[in-house]
């Protein structure tokens, strides 16, 4: 029986928890996780054209069925060392929502791990101090286990100016 059949026999108006669903991959030794609504796809590595003069963590664009893709070394964006490419490197596309539209951008994360299942329960604000990155990049940190996975707030990581001018990297690209 459903928490929802339950709560309708019990005269109750009680709406069932909502579980969040959640894709983490690491980045160096962390577990990092993003909504999975907020994914596109996730792709190998292919070609990335690195483009000059762009911050370092900004790993290159990829051409992605005829569109120019930025792609973001999330590692070197959250300050730890660039993403060493391996077999199990991958890019996960994600739209970002810049004014009155979105952009796809590509982030190189080391490992695809799984989609886990959170209920709100499990998760707690971002703390302000004890991490290594920004606190500004964290959503929350969920409870797995006996661990904490950072999960990211993906329209964050990169600001609006920076995501300025990865539009006009695109469009320049284009």
């Amino acid at each position: 029986m459903t928490n929802l059949m339950r709560s309708e026999l019990g005269n109750s108006l009680a709406v069932p928890e909502q579980v969040g669903q959640y894709l983490t991959f690491l980045v160096g030794d962390e577990t990092f996780g993003v909504s999975i609504l907020d994914i596109k796809e996730i792709i190998e590595i292919v070609n990335v054209t690195r483009v000059p003069l762009t911050p370092d963590y900004i790993h290159g664009v990829i051409n992605l069925r005829g569109n120019v893709v930025p792609v973001i070394d999330l590692a070197a964006r959250l300050r730890h060392k660039p993403t060493q490419i391996s077999k199990l490197s991958c890019i996960v596309l994600v739209a970002v929502q810049v004014a009155e539209s979105s952009q796809l951008i590509g982030m190189l994360v080391d490992e695809v791990r799984e989609i886990l299942e959170i209920p709100p329960a499990n998760i707690q604000p971002a703390p302000d101090f004890g991490t290594d990155i920004r606190t500004d990049f964290i959503q929350a940190m969920a409870r797995v286990d006996d661990a904490f996975i950072i999960l990211l707030a993906i329209g964050r990581v990169l600001s609006l100016e920076e995501l300025s001018q990865l539009r006009e990297l695109v469009a320049d690209r284009d």
